[in-house]
């Protein structure tokens, strides 16, 4: 990522929007961008264990599981297969585990904390649609950028 959050956001103050609330920071990497892949789903990440096996491109996964802290969305296996398969991060709207294994993948990944309790896979949630995470709506495509300083989105290039 060549630019911060910060100037991102001076140099495009009509159109980035900052994600709200607390998120740590739980991957190798720090700084991440990619393009938005959208999922809804509660303390069942079905979705995400489906996402994660399939080409990345660079992509940022946006889970969007309402804060719950129950249990975790992402753990070190699923977050593994992502790795190599080319995601960039994840963005969690909800809990990880794991934690001491998320931090030496080659992933960004941010999430509101962690729990060690996994989810139980019941194939629900949705994906592809818009998610409001940190008092912003995502949608899929929208371009997504981390760093130290916070979590900023802009709408997808013209």
């Amino acid at each position: 990522m060549t630019q911060s959050t910060p100037d991102i956001c001076d140099e495009f103050p009509d159109a980035v929007h900052v994600l709200d609330g607390r998120f740590a920071s739980f991957g190798a990497l720090e700084a991440f961008h990619g393009s938005a892949v959208t999922v809804r789903c509660f303390e069942d990440n079905s979705r995400v264990k489906e996402l994660a096996a399939t080409p990345g491109e660079g992509r940022v996964m946006v889970v969007a599981g309402g804060g719950s802290l129950h249990r975790a969305l992402l753990g070190d296996l699923i977050a593994a297969n992502a790795a190599n398969n080319g995601w960039a991060g994840f963005v969690i709207d909800g809990a990880v585990r794991d934690v001491d294994i998320l931090r030496t993948l080659n992933l960004g990944i941010r999430a509101r904390g962690a729990v060690p309790r996994k989810t139980e896979r019941r194939g629900l949630g949705e994906v592809g649609i818009p998610v409001l995470v940190g008092g912003v709506t995502i949608h899929p495509g929208d371009r997504i950028f981390a760093d130290a300083t916070g979590i900023v989105l802009l709408p997808p290039a013209n």
